[in-house]
């Protein structure tokens, strides 16, 4: 007999925003981002709220008049939690809460709520838990002390094994999470060290090229594109966590590693970023990135400016980088593409999922690695065949001819592997 399939309980979300007067509410859905956060949580979005304000109130974020509109919707629709699309004091959160009587998140809290949902490795999982602490440390207080002060005063009317000096439970919670973001800290500083040696020692010998973009932009999918990984695609935002790096053969004996990283989103949390720079340490030592934007989605623009900021912030702004526009398939008109390619001259119109553009985006990448390779001849005894069997995966070699025991060779040559062939050079015939 089999056993009834457990239902699990989809909390029912209000949510809310806050635009600045001018904003035309017709043109733009500045909810639609979080309606896709919210449901990748796991939630059902039963309202939508905007406040049309050009400036927080300082003890609701929306003002009193809206708290009370919200307050009639949350009891009509019987919604569990509201959740705002922007960042709120701690102060704002408990006001709100007690106002509505719902729980209140913020959109860095839902942020974090996901990544902590889809955080699969220790490393992710430990980097997710650090910066929800970071999160949750000055917002303990919200929670309200758990012992009364005349409990606190001398243990009346407390139970054994819980009279003690006198301390409220939040300063306890907030010492443990203390000391839990001190060794949090110290163990992914160990690994981020070992991170930092594995890449190191992958990319010395190398040419690597990183995706990054906005989640959900298609990175996976061109993953799996380009190198046939069988990477997991989900239609999910934030459904990668992990770096996953592939051979990517470019052709005419090229090749690279490609990894495809976390997905970026507007107003990432920076505990998140900081947290995750372990995780992104391909991008930080990539050389070439290939930023990869959804050219069907309306924000389009805005997702490239918060992925421009996010990379501003990892400090890789100097980095060689090829603007991707995916999911061109989406397109109803052909001119949509010529006014794209317009607009970004020197960037790479393709579809992922069709398969347009693929041939000419390698030819692209070729071309732009291509220039960072250095034309070498060297000589090398045959005797040295560990050396000469690895060339193949770090260089391209252009000619190749033996005589007197020693393989006469042309060369193109990354920067970061030239030391090893330094003392060839000076041994040509």
């Amino acid at each position: 007999m089999k056993s009834a399939k457990k239902t699990v309980y989809r909390e029912r979300a209000l949510l809310v925003g806050m635009v600045d007067s001018k904003t035309d509410l017709h043109a733009v859905d500045p909810l639609d981002e979080l309606t896709r956060l919210a449901e990748t949580a796991g939630a059902i979005v039963v309202g939508h709220v905007v406040q049309k304000r050009d400036h927080p109130d300082p003890r609701t974020f929306i003002g009193s008049g809206k708290v009370e509109e919200i307050a009639h919707l949350v009891a009509e629709e019987k919604a569990d939690c509201v959740i705002f699309d922007h960042d709120l004091s701690p102060g704002q959160i408990r006001n709100v809460e007690k106002d509505l009587k719902r729980k209140v998140i913020d959109r860095t809290e839902l942020i974090l709520d996901i990544f902590a949902t889809h955080a699969r490795s220790r490393q992710s999982k430990l980097q997710v838990e650090l910066a929800q602490l970071e999160y949750t440390l000055p917002r303990l207080s919200r929670l309200g002390a758990h012992i009364t002060s005349e409990q606190q005063a001398g243990g009346v009317g407390i139970g054994i094994g819980q009279r003690g000096p006198g301390e409220k439970q939040i300063e306890s919670d907030k010492r443990l999470a203390r000391d839990r973001i001190t060794a949090l800290r110290r163990e992914l500083k160990d690994l981020e060290k070992r991170k930092r040696r594995e890449v190191s020692n992958r990319t010395v010998e190398n040419t690597t090229v990183s995706l990054v973009g906005y989640t959900n932009a298609g990175k996976s999918t061109l993953m799996n594109a380009l190198t046939k990984a069988d990477v997991l695609v989900e239609d999910k935002l934030f459904s990668t966590l992990d770096t996953r790096t592939r051979i990517w053969p470019l052709g005419q004996g090229m090749k690279v590693l490609l990894s495809d990283t976390v997905g970026f989103i507007r107003n990432l949390p920076h505990d998140l970023v900081a947290s995750f720079h372990a995780t992104l340490e391909e991008v930080s030592q990539a050389d070439l990135l290939l930023h990869v934007v959804d050219a069907s989605h309306p924000q389009a623009e805005d997702q490239i400016r918060a992925v421009e900021g996010v990379l501003r912030e990892l400090k890789c702004t100097d980095k060689p980088l090829l603007l991707l526009f995916n999911k061109t398939d989406r397109f109803r008109d052909p001119i949509e593409k010529e006014i794209l390619a317009r607009r970004f001259p020197g960037s790479s119109l393709l579809s992922a999922r069709s398969g347009e553009g693929i041939d000419a985006l390698r030819g692209r990448v070729s071309e732009l690695l291509a220039r960072q390779l250095h034309d070498l001849e060297v000589r090398i005894p045959l005797s040295e065949g560990k050396l000469l069997a690895e060339l193949t995966t770090w260089s391209v070699i252009v000619e190749r001819a033996y005589e007197d025991g020693h393989a006469q060779l042309k060369l193109r040559v990354p920067s970061r592997a030239l030391y090893k062939l330094e003392k060839y050079r000076s041994a040509r015939g």
